[in-house]
């Protein structure tokens, strides 16, 4: 029997490609045909049409990778699946701490100045005019500030600290704690 399924390879591949319309597909189905076939050989019944055995086997194959193609979303550069990820939330918890803890060593004047800059996004010229100094005090107050933080959070560069989310969420409840 094993012998006849090469016989059947051309009806096999006419039949598949009128299913698909794909010549790609259509071997790869054929292929994974064959292969269940052989596997379940044991399963034909002798006396019955091996060809329409072979048929059924190559339907059922194109119905099983219907259902698991409507499932499945082209996405070849990972656009939707980055969308999809969620970041560990435990790291942001503690960055946040950390910088909560790095501002309340500030002295007042510094982390007016910071917030004032980074956090509301004031240009230094209406910060300054807020806290009633110069612009280069505030300027140098912003500068010692960001210069204090990167320290103290041990970060490589001072102007990381910028209006990012995370920077943005530790300022606002440094804002509500201070304000308390």
């Amino acid at each position: 029997m094993r012998d006849q399924l090469p016989a059947f390879l051309p009806h096999l591949r006419a039949f598949a490609l009128h299913l698909t319309r794909d010549p790609v597909r259509s071997d790869d189905l054929v292929q994974s045909t064959l292969l269940r076939a052989w596997t379940n050989l044991d399963h034909f019944q002798h006396g019955t049409n091996l060809e329409a055995w072979l048929f059924t086997i190559l339907r059922n194959c194109v119905y099983s990778e219907h259902r698991k193609r409507r499932r499945e979303i082209e996405d070849p550069e990972g656009g939707f699946a980055r969308r999809l990820m969620v970041q560990p939330e435990q790291e942001s918890k503690l960055m946040l701490d950390d910088l909560h803890e790095a501002l309340a060593y500030l002295s007042q004047e510094q982390r007016k100045a910071l917030l004032l800059v980074v956090e509301q996004g004031e240009t230094y010229e209406d910060a300054a005019a807020l806290c009633g100094v110069a612009v280069g005090t505030l300027k140098s107050r912003v500068n010692r500030a960001r210069t204090q933080l990167a320290e103290m959070l041990q970060m490589e560069n001072r102007h990381d600290l910028g209006p990012d989310r995370l920077m943005q969420a530790a300022l606002q409840h440094s804002k509500v704690v201070a304000a308390i």
